[in-house]
């Protein structure tokens, strides 16, 4: 039996049985869950993530939600350790951290500034940007300028594409 994977009904750390056990340690988050507690640590709420933060940080949140809602029709929700804000795809993103607000804005372009601690080539088009928000009085331009411009950029993306080329030869 050694060296054999573990049943399902097992903990996949340590390989023990779940059904003869009071709580197990769940796989993915690390929490200690009571033997028939219900448990679902993949999906979250925004409540969820930002419960937790500083009154700066909470209203840093608040004002970073509340401008981006300004923006027009979107999908807010959260997913696992996020706050997406999307239209077709996530322009940006929140990270809740203990200490900060970690944003992640998706631009056409690369933009610099003391708040932006990273820049990533997300896609063909799209550069990822790396955000520390610490206190209310940072959201406004030029991130809040940033987050505007990821919103718009579906549109200009949208608009930019080419049209497909006939592959039909002339005689």
């Amino acid at each position: 039996m050694a060296g054999d994977k573990p049943h399902a009904a097992c903990n996949y750390r340590t390989g023990a049985r779940l059904d003869s056990v009071k709580a197990h340690e769940c796989y993915h988050c690390g929490k200690w869950i009571a033997r028939g507690e219900a448990h679902d640590c993949w999906t979250t709420t925004e409540a969820a993530l930002t419960q937790d933060l500083s009154q700066d940080l909470k209203e840093a949140w608040e004002r970073v939600r509340e401008t981006a809602a300004e923006f027009g029709e979107q999908r807010i929700y959260a997913s696992h350790n996020s706050i997406m804000f999307s239209r077709k795809s996530c322009y940006f993103f929140v990270r809740p951290r203990k200490q900060f607000l970690e944003v992640c804005v998706f631009l056409g372009r690369a933009v610099r500034g003391p708040h932006v601690r990273r820049v990533d080539r997300s896609s063909k088009t799209k550069l990822a940007h790396l955000i520390r928000i610490t206190h209310r009085d940072e959201v406004e331009p030029p991130i809040t300028d940033w987050l505007r411009e990821a919103y718009e950029l579906q549109d200009v993306l949208a608009s930019a594409v080419p049209k497909k080329k006939s592959t039909r030869t002339r005689k």
